[in-house]
């Protein structure tokens, strides 16, 4: 890799940290989700910049938060929306929340649930932010544990839509008998979707990087682009 190319630091919500060089442009913004067991049940979180709690409650058709107050060190904001899906004939009572520090936010979503509801679930995490990201602390005496290891999404122009995550005996079962291309990176493997379209795993000793080529990437040069890049999982 040439000297002097960008890296940069990003923190998933379970804590793990991924370094990522490479001479790209590396600065657009990134996501990272995870699922939790709280109590027996499972729930969805997912940490990103701080506007990305207004994105989220403008896809659902919330326009604003109905409710704002201080927690854990930053702004709690919750709102309700109810929409009625036809197929299975139902109303759905939805609440959006998210926690909003400086520069990260974290969100979920509760179905049927009440402000209380909320809070009981907040009250068996810790949210901490970071330089670099935002992370969750279950805290197993009060029933919440992660449900499996987060990813982070992350789009790097000309390169295409990068998902990280850390490496698991899960992730090796799919992996095709045969041997995929050695780089510099790690193995490369290329698999298509169900639709026909390209796709590529990267396994390195820790990470397993799953690129998604976009509009403005060449797919025949796609090879050669993702050795280039040095991706590292710290703790």
């Amino acid at each position: 890799m040439a000297a002097g190319s960008p890296t940069v630091s990003h923190q998933a919500v379970d804590g793990f940290r991924f370094r990522i060089s490479g001479p790209f442009d590396l600065g657009e913004p990134f996501t990272s989700t995870v699922e939790m067991s709280i109590a027996g049940r499972r729930q969805e979180f997912t940490a990103g910049p701080a506007s990305l709690a207004d994105d989220v409650a403008r896809a659902v058709g919330v326009e604003k938060f109905d409710e704002e107050f201080g927690y854990q060190g930053g702004a709690l904001l919750t709102a309700r929306t109810t929409s009625y899906d036809p197929q299975i004939r139902l109303t759905e009572d939805r609440l959006i929340a998210a926690w909003r520090g400086e520069h990260y936010c974290v969100v979920t979503q509760l179905y049927r649930a009440s402000t209380a509801d909320l809070l009981a679930v907040l009250r068996t995490l810790r949210i901490q932010e970071h330089a670099d990201g935002l992370a969750i602390r279950p805290d197993p005496g009060a029933g919440s544990a992660f449900a499996g290891p987060a990813t982070l999404v992350k789009q790097v122009p000309g390169l295409g839509l990068l998902e990280l995550a850390p490496l698991t005996p899960q992730h090796s079962a799919q992996l095709p008998s045969r041997r995929g291309m050695m780089t510099s990176a790690g193995e490369l493997f290329r698999d298509t979707l169900s639709d026909g379209s390209d796709y590529f795993v990267l396994v390195t000793a820790d990470t397993w990087l799953t690129v998604m080529p976009l509009g403005d990437t060449a797919l025949e040069q796609l090879p050669t682009l993702v050795g280039q890049l040095s991706v590292q999982k710290t703790g």
